[in-house]
């Protein structure tokens, strides 16, 4: 190393030091997404959830132990997992059906925090096959299209393609992908469950 070099060394490494707290956040934001803070669900814009009924899939549920109690039987202090299918249930819905149910039970102690919503967005009524295997999910049936259409799908999709997470506040905060990994929106909802403080 020349002994010019040397000399500079101290001027340059003064250089990097005084640069380090503007351009490292800039590096840390634009190339650096720690796994364990990153969501696997997409957020979108925040939009509130018109209020609706919240009906039991199973009417004779209803005072008979079978739902957990809610206050208010709509899309309000709690948080809500939610999907939107007909009520034919083909295998995918049956599939999400299975996946929220079982997400609200990997919850544990908090399991009562969370809530599981099927949007029927059609004009009929779930075969009674599916009673016994999803009792206490609420449905909402015969929905306003404009619910439906309030629901953020990917590009040339549907929203029966994806579950999505309401907030207690009635916010639609989160979409997850076609065919979701049910063990990664678990790791999601299990966080915001530890770190929530409105539900």
């Amino acid at each position: 190393m020349s002994l010019a070099l040397r000399r500079r060394l101290p001027l340059f490494a003064l250089i990097a030091l005084c640069a380090t707290p503007v351009v490292g956040p800039y590096l840390l934001w634009f190339f650096w997404q720690p796994s364990e803070f990153s969501n696997y669900g997409e957020l979108v814009e925040p939009r509130v959830m018109p209020d609706v009924v919240l009906e039991p899939l199973v009417p004779a549920a209803r005072g008979a132990g079978t739902l957990p109690s809610t206050t208010d039987a709509t899309l309000r202090g709690k948080w809500f997992l939610l999907i939107a299918d007909g009520a034919a249930c083909d295998a995918r819905c049956e599939r999400k059906l299975y996946h929220i149910r079982q997400l609200r039970t990997m919850q544990g102690k908090d399991m009562e925090r969370v809530e599981r919503v099927w949007l029927i967005d059609d004009r009929s009524e779930p075969g009674t096959r599916l009673h016994e295997s999803f009792a206490g999910t609420w449905v909402v049936r015969r929905p306003d299209p404009a619910l439906i259409g309030a629901l953020p799908v990917q590009v040339a999709g549907d929203a029966r393609d994806h579950i999505y997470l309401v907030d207690p506040l009635g916010n639609l905060m989160m979409r997850y992908p076609p065919d979701a990994d049910p063990s990664r929106i678990r790791k999601d909802l299990t966080r915001l469950l530890k770190y929530s403080r409105i539900g």
